[in-house]
């Protein structure tokens, strides 16, 4: 993994508690936490936090010094479905998870549906907090379920075109603005003797960001039972305009989030990349030798005119099952996510994007960047972010998806099947595997 703050979130799901409790497992009916269990410790407390934000420590230590009897230590790891969630998971099957982990909002329904969250609505503070969040972040970590709050919101990720406007200019190409231009721009870019982009087989978070900007869905709950249409129309469109490009020889399929992918945008191989603002941070630590070549326009639209952007990520901090002082947990996590000073070290560090309300308020914001040849990215950001549909929908079982399309798109990578197949394949198995849960499924 190369530095990578991988998050998935921006939609709002609409998770009903009886189709997620249908899998869960000793799950209390209220979450599992009372006023007397959020109550605080006695004494000084120190508390665990897994992360794989960059420079979390930075933020940590403004709060550990104003909080002499609440400490807080950072432990850092990969990214979510890098192997952090399946950390999580046997650790709270072991008894010995963190008392906190960064858990992206894609992936919380994961961890609601096998009981290893805490419900902190009654912890002090959180529920009033509802105010101070962008909406549909709220809606991610409450899953509609009255007096439940599993997790505190984080940042969301509007995507973007990141572009060497260097290469770009001294080549020629414009900067393209429909998904059409970006195949000529693709092509064009290849007899320089580059790739306009990297199509990543791992990513599959990725890929939804851009079905998401497609206004595709991939799951849907009326209550009941679930919809699971990982093959809509809309997903094979998308899957068939990358295949034809990966055919093509038009983009490159480097493995990410390792030296050959951060060697590729270093080299000047690879000249743009569709990613969400927390890209910023990716690129300015795997591609140093670039500084200053870089820049940031909106991402190509399906037809002319239009403005739609997808999302890719966005994390909350959750208090997680075994912690013994959830009341100093979520007394953290509120602050970590709400607290200017907090919210400034984290986009210092890391490039996050807020899910306050006030968060694009704050100076860092209004503030051009040297690695981007001094834009302000942040506006092409804001813009992005009243574009994304707010109502794309995840499911109970996002990880096992992740794994089962992934696993299609390196087959289809290597010559073995197509990404079109891979969704048809992987949606298959997502039923097979929410059945075998429990779960009620349409079909």
């Amino acid at each position: 993994m190369a530095n990578r703050i991988a998050r998935a979130g921006g939609a709002l799901v609409l998770v009903s508690a009886l189709a997620l409790s249908a899998c869960s497992t000793g799950a209390s009916t209220d979450g599992g936490t009372d006023a007397a269990a959020c109550a605080p410790s006695d004494g000084p407390v120190t508390l665990s936090f897994t992360t794989w934000l960059p420079g979390m420590e930075d933020a940590v230590a403004i709060w550990n010094e104003a909080n002499p009897d609440i400490q807080v230590e950072v432990q850092t790891g990969p990214n979510g479905n890098g192997g952090t969630y399946n950390n999580f998971f046997n650790q709270i099957e072991a008894g010995n998870a963190p008392d906190l982990g960064q858990i992206e909002y894609d992936a919380l329904p994961n961890f609601r549906v096998q009981d290893g969250v805490v419900n902190i609505a009654d912890c002090a503070g959180v529920l009033d907090a509802q105010d101070q969040f962008i909406d549909w972040t709220w809606s991610q970590v409450t899953f509609g379920e009255e007096n439940a709050v599993y997790a505190v919101p984080q940042d969301t990720g509007p995507e973007g075109l990141f572009y060497r406007a260097d290469l770009f200019e001294n080549a020629g190409i414009a900067i393209p603005t429909t998904w059409a231009e970006f195949e000529e721009a693709a092509k064009a870019v290849r007899a320089e003797g580059g790739y306009i982009t990297n199509f990543s087989q791992s990513d599959i978070n990725a890929f939804a960001g851009l079905v998401w900007q497609a206004d595709g869905q991939w799951f849907k709950n009326d209550g009941e039972a679930w919809d699971v249409t990982l093959d809509s129309p809309e997903s094979i469109m998308v899957a068939e305009y990358w295949q034809n490009l990966i055919d093509q020889d038009l983009v490159a399929v480097l493995p990410p989030w390792t030296d050959e992918w951060n060697n590729g945008y270093n080299s000047g191989d690879v000249w743009s990349w569709v990613s969400a603002v927390w890209g910023a941070n990716t690129i300015t630590s795997g591609a140093p030798d670039t500084a200053g070549n870089w820049a940031v326009a909106q991402m190509p639209q399906w037809n002319e005119g239009e403005s739609a952007a997808g999302n890719w990520g966005g994390s909350s901090t959750a208090v997680l099952k075994g912690s013994e002082h959830p009341y100093e947990a979520a007394q953290f996590a509120l602050w970590l996510n709400t607290d200017p000073e907090a919210l400034s070290s984290m986009n210092k560090t890391a490039n996050i994007y807020p899910a306050t309300k006030t968060g694009g308020d704050l100076p860092a914001f209004s503030e051009g960047l040297d690695f981007y040849g001094g834009q302000n990215i942040y506006d092409v950001f804001a813009a992005a972010g009243a574009e994304v549909n707010p109502n794309f929908t995840w499911g109970p079982t996002m990880t096992q998806t992740y794994t089962d399309v992934a696993d299609g798109f390196s087959a289809a990578i290597s010559g073995s099947g197509t990404l079109s197949e891979a969704l048809t394949n992987g949606q298959q198995k997502t039923i097979d595997a929410m059945k075998a849960a429990a779960i009620a499924v349409n079909e």
